[in-house]
């Protein structure tokens, strides 16, 4: 019960930012004295951390009488966790504390597949390399984002198009060699999913679509991860379009990714434009001049049908468009809203919201770090990046992702 507090606790100061010991009681149906007992173990833990006075206001805006009360926050004055975006190009560092601002501020960046040598261990030398460079030198952990099929549970990239050394190198144990704590492995767009959630609270049921490098997506229900029973989610960039001959790195012809990846839409723009330069900063500045052309319509197209199917799936109204395409002409995000309306089901009864939002995987990855660390569900064994007792859920997801890896 002690557990379930804490963690009933730190997900409301996720949700309100700061509050006092009496705010958060009554947010929780505490009594005081239990919120009290929590807050005090968790400033002694530096997990939460005082900002001043302040007055209660009630709920018609009018300050309350009394003594102004102590706030209180998740700590943003210490970092506590080490977060490392894999990116298909680009590997991304930063020093975390556990109160994540809405802005992601990575501070060191290297490049994750080098053109030549061993990839895993050109990696992991990048990683020493970092590590010289870090203000922090000891952390509660490491949360690593990983692009593809991850199994969470064991901490494995069961497949990786775009990065596929990551499938067979042990990245959990490359990374405790140079950091001797417990490291979590994460998905990168449940990261980023979970990163809006923290900083939109009020948006609890969400399909996040990310464009990059590739296309991907993650499911939020009632404030969680869609829980899936296989170690597969969101694979919207997979989705095959009739008649686009175009190989993907996943093995396969067609993919939607190679038509709305950053990759896909310069070489759509370099084909029907052929006298512009193949760059993002002329494509950005071509559609601003001239809208949305039929060459992007079509991906845009194929794009819509793929996440329409899903909230259709789903039963999901509201989707979050993050990463490239949020950077183009706005009339690319308007022109794809009103197609994943067109074939959403739920259009046709009520209101589908498609928004544009930034990246916000370092929220993310901190959260996954409160959720799985600080405040865990099972106990932390001694052996750093093990544990002692695993949820059903995840005994479950390992036995069914090493059936799926025989046929990998």
């Amino acid at each position: 019960m002690g557990r379930l507090n804490k963690r009933a606790l730190i997900r409301q100061l996720q949700k309100v930012g700061v509050s006092s010991r009496a705010g958060l009681a009554k947010s929780l149906g505490m009594s005081q004295p239990t919120a009290g007992k929590i807050v005090d173990e968790l400033l002694d833990l530096k997990i939460l951390e005082e900002v001043g006075l302040t007055s209660e206001v009630n709920e018609a805006g009018m300050v309350q009488p009394g003594r102004p009360r102590r706030q209180i926050r998740l700590n943003r004055s210490r970092s506590s966790f080490l977060g490392i975006q894999m990116g298909v190009a680009e590997t991304c560092v930063a020093e975390l504390p556990l109160g994540v601002t809405d802005v992601d501020e990575w501070h060191i960046f290297f490049e994750t597949s080098p053109a030549s040598g061993n990839s895993a261990k050109e990696w992991t030398q990048q990683l020493r390399k970092a590590k010289e460079k870090l203000r922090t030198k000891s952390f509660s952990g490491v949360i690593l984002s990983v692009p593809g099929v991850v199994d969470e549970g064991a901490g494995r990239v069961l497949f990786s198009p775009n990065v596929h050394w990551s499938e067979a190198a042990d990245l959990v144990a490359l990374v405790r060699g140079i950091w001797n704590v417990p490291v979590v492995l994460v998905q990168e767009e449940r990261a980023l999913a979970l990163g809006h959630q923290i900083n939109c609270p009020e948006c609890e049921d969400f399909l996040l679509v990310d464009f990059g490098e590739g296309v991907g997506g993650a499911v939020i229900v009632n404030g969680k991860p869609f829980a899936n029973p296989l170690p597969i989610s969101g694979e919207l960039g997979h989705t095959p379009v009739l008649g686009n001959q175009r190989r993907c790195g996943c093995g396969a012809v067609g993919c939607v990714e190679t038509l709305v990846s950053t990759r896909g839409l310069l070489e759509s723009f370099a084909a029907a434009v052929a006298d512009k330069p193949k760059s993002w900063n002329v494509l950005k500045s071509h559609l601003e001049a001239n809208g949305v052309e039929p060459w992007l319509a079509r991906s845009l197209d194929a794009a819509a049908v793929a996440i329409a199917g899903a909230l259709n799936v789903l039963g999901l109204r509201q989707v979050v468009i993050t990463g490239a395409l949020t950077e183009l002409a706005p009339a690319a995000l308007k022109y794809l809203s009103v197609a994943v309306a067109t074939g959403s089901m739920w259009a046709r009864f009520g209101e589908v919201i498609c928004i544009g939002a930034p990246r916000r995987r370092a929220a993310g990855l901190a959260a996954v770090g409160i959720d799985r660390l600080v405040v865990p569900e099972m106990e932390i064994d001694a052996a750093p990046g093990t544990v002692s007792k695993t949820p059903a859920r995840f005994r479950s997801r390992a036995r069914k992702s090493a059936k799926l890896s025989q046929y990998l």
